[in-house]
């Protein structure tokens, strides 16, 4: 019997799951990783990752939200499209959200706008954020802090960041999304030692799928798509770097996920 463990992070609606999403949910569960969250990253995207996490009641849950790369597509609708799919049972987070200043694909005075917007609609309907942040730290900290109600109910997904954003986030209250990046050699090198210091009540796993395989995957898969199933993999890569006994990260992991998203 594998340990459960739960992926809060899955791309489950990228075309490259189209043919076999079916099997990608069955292997995953086959592994132990179950219940999976779909990541919502656009309103089109979202309406579809609750559509899809609503055919497997208890199994699939997804997040409604629009990704700093999308803002530029945002209306004066956005916030009530949003709005009417976090009333859906199974969506369970705002998000993915946040700051991108890596690829500055939407304007950042936009982004920092609608980042905001989604904060306080989170705020208002009483749901936890799923943040994404890359090479925006101070900014989105400081929104953040002016809502500081927030923190606490907020993961920083896919963290990469350094030692001292790490720190911050931690001191003020985040929860940390760690991902098949710690099992890059050449990248995710520093997250091997980071990990260490994040307390196991404030830290969930993801794959991030069809993104970010683990490159020390063996054998690697052929299409070289991630997929939930790799989870497993992952959690014994963390465990092992923070020298604690696989079943324990599992287990703290699947408890610190399910009181956050309140989900059973």
């Amino acid at each position: 019997m594998h340990p459960q463990i739960i992926d809060i992070g899955v791309n489950l609606t990228n075309r490259s799951f189209h043919k076999d999403r079916e099997e990608v949910i069955a292997r995953a569960e086959a592994e132990g990783v179950t219940p999976l969250i779909i990541t919502g990253t656009s309103v089109e995207g979202s309406k579809e990752a609750a559509h899809c996490a609503g055919l497997y009641p208890g199994k699939l849950y997804a997040t409604a939200g629009v990704h700093p790369h999308d803002v530029k597509e945002c209306t004066e609708d956005t916030l009530d499209r949003l709005r009417e799919l976090a009333a859906l049972p199974q969506v369970v987070a705002i998000g993915e959200c946040g700051l991108d200043y890596n690829r500055d694909f939407s304007p950042r005075d936009m982004q920092r706008h609608w980042f905001q917007e989604q904060v306080v609609l989170a705020e208002e309907l009483g749901l936890p954020l799923f943040l994404h942040e890359r090479e925006a730290h101070a900014d989105l900290a400081a929104i953040m802090q002016e809502h500081p109600a927030m923190a606490a109910k907020s993961v920083v997904h896919c963290f990469t960041g350094t030692a001292d954003e790490l720190h911050a986030y931690l001191e003020m209250g985040f929860h940390i999304g760690i991902t098949g990046w710690i099992c890059d050699e050449r990248r995710g090198q520093h997250l091997r030692e980071l990990v260490k210091d994040i307390p196991l009540d404030r830290l969930m796993i993801e794959t991030d799928a069809p993104y970010l395989t683990p490159r020390d995957l063996r054998p690697k898969p052929k299409d070289g798509r991630n997929e939930p199933a790799f989870l497993a993999h992952i959690v014994k890569v963390i465990a092992s770097c923070m020298g604690r006994e696989l079943e324990e990260v599992a287990s703290q992991t699947v408890r610190t996920t399910k009181a956050f998203f309140n989900i059973n």
